[in-house]
């Protein structure tokens, strides 16, 4: 199985392939509106305006799975992204990122790279993965990794 055999919903309801962003280098993160690290977002479209000529983007997956902070549903997620943030990289309809009901998105990911001890389950909003343009999971990021400290590794993917 690869990463392109996803599918994926948009924030309208839109289903996408990740096919999509083949031969683009990605970074997937799992998001949440109203959390201590929503900030990031702003490193996230600083890194996705620096480098999205070059093939990179990033891919946004809002989720309440960590004290319910985020919208009920992507679209409204979007907007206070966009109006908060400014930001225009893809964001996609809610899901959950851990359990029975994971998007098989992240269970691929959180299997192909896994946590701190080896632990698959994301434990917060704001984990990040970078796939590399064959598809390849070739980083995972705790919550805590601002987006500028990953300039580098996408350089070098690029």
């Amino acid at each position: 199985m690869s990463i392109y055999d996803f599918t994926v919903f948009t924030n309208t309801n839109e289903e996408i392939p990740i096919s999509n962003y083949q031969d683009k280098v990605m970074l997937i993160v799992n998001t949440a509106s109203k959390c201590g690290l929503t900030p990031q977002f702003q490193g996230l479209q600083e890194l996705y305006d620096e480098y999205q000529e070059g093939d990179f983007v990033v891919l946004g997956f809002p989720c309440g799975q960590f004290a319910n902070q985020e919208f009920a549903d992507g679209e409204e997620a979007a907007s206070f992204c966009q109006k908060n943030y400014g930001v225009t990289f893809p964001m996609f309809a809610k899901v959950d990122v851990n359990g029975i009901n994971a998007h098989p998105l992240f269970a691929y990911l959180t299997k192909a790279k896994k946590g701190f001890l080896g632990t698959k389950k994301i434990k917060w909003n704001f984990n990040k993965f970078l796939v590399d343009r064959s598809g390849k999971v070739v980083k995972r990021y705790p919550p805590t990794t601002k987006p500028e400290k990953i300039a580098d590794d996408i350089e070098k993917l690029l």
